[in-house]
């Protein structure tokens, strides 16, 4: 037998890439549930369409690139980043959405640079932020909350919304967008953007229907739903604490300042905490372990300044939302945050 050198660490955790995966994937359940409760069933064929979609695109550029398929299939990254794609997409938009995402997050994002491991951007986020700007029209049709609209929708209306723009019984997406007066709804988070901009109060603002007592009306138990996942996570070891707490309380941090300094102006801190996808991207996307921060202090640091982008986007930037360009954006700080942040070596004076 051939004697092979490899590098420390020699004592395996027993962990694998594809048991890691698993885990994190089973973390997602609560949030898909929650997603499904208020807002239908949209989401669960876009992870579906994402997920095979990925994992298509994964086996053939492997093929291409004369790498063993089987093996790299099975440690589910593939599968987890069209998860994260479908998650992220609204239940209305058009099935070629949540394909065009995947393939995008697979064949360009990933083995552009070589594949699991060599990967400086996160690949979810990156198909993510190509739809939104490519076709923001399309993701931004997200469905109300149930139970503020008038009609009730079928498994086969949303197939259909989904795979030929109408219900069974004609209605579009833009019409399923309404309210049972007849007015479009938006999200919490574009809904209190917009209402500044016409020079509104939240509080005014935060009257409408679509909120409640803690954030926006169904976003805020989805929210709650993917923390219960991450607290999971982190039993098990799947993630450590630094990057959620650093993201959570650079959040916090710089949105109480805000809400102190211009309270009628921006959002509180609470509202921020359990809109849009801050659970998600703190313990499921700013997470991943190939284009995150490796220090101790540098995953604080990492952390903290994703939760300060969400908010300056979220506050003064062109998007309601701001997870994804706060995640790529911290993902280029990366190489300087370890570069400064290494642990000194053991005996250096």
């Amino acid at each position: 037998m051939a004697f092979r050198l490899a590098s420390s660490p020699h004592n395996h955790s027993g962990s694998s890439t594809s048991k890691l995966m698993r885990t994190v994937i089973l973390a997602t359940i609560p949030g898909i549930a929650a997603q499904w409760y208020f807002f239908g069933a949209g989401n669960l064929i876009h992870i579906v369409l994402a997920c095979f979609a990925a994992i298509v695109t994964e086996a053939v550029i492997l093929k291409l690139r004369k790498q063993p398929i089987l093996s790299r299939v099975q440690d589910n990254s593939a599968l987890l980043t069209g998860l994260l794609i479908g998650i992220s997409i609204p239940g209305f938009a058009p099935w070629w959405i949540s394909i065009m995402g995947a393939v995008f997050a697979i064949g360009i994002a990933k083995h552009l640079y070589g594949g699991l491991g060599q990967n400086i951007f996160n690949p979810a986020m990156v198909a993510y932020v190509m739809l939104l700007v490519s076709f923001p029209l399309q993701m931004t049709t997200w469905p109300p909350v149930s139970e503020i609209t008038g009609y009730e929708l079928s498994l086969w209306d949303v197939f259909n919304v989904i795979f030929a723009g109408v219900t069974l019984d004609g209605h579009t997406a833009h019409q399923l967008m309404q309210n049972i007066d007849g007015i479009t709804m938006a999200t919490p988070l574009d809904t209190l953007k917009t209402g500044l901009a016409m020079g509104n109060t939240v509080g005014e603002i935060q009257t409408k229907e679509q909120f409640s007592w803690l954030s926006g009306l169904g976003w805020e138990w989805i929210n709650l739903a993917f923390l219960a996942g991450g607290v999971y996570l982190m039993s098990k070891r799947a993630i450590l604490w630094y990057i959620p707490a650093g993201l959570l309380g650079g959040l916090f941090a710089i949105s109480f300042i805000g809400y102190l300094w211009e309270p009628d102006s921006v959002g509180s801190p609470i509202f921020h905490l359990f809109s849009g996808a801050t659970m998600l991207g703190a313990f499921f996307i700013a997470t991943d372990p190939v284009s995150a921060s490796t220090t101790p202090k540098g995953r604080l640091i990492y952390g903290a300044l994703i939760g300060a982008l969400v908010y300056i986007i979220r506050t003064w930037g062109g998007y309601p939302d701001a997870m994804a360009f706060a995640v790529l954006l911290a993902n280029m700080c990366v190489p300087l945050i370890d570069y400064y942040t290494q642990p000194r070596v053991y005996g250096h004076k």
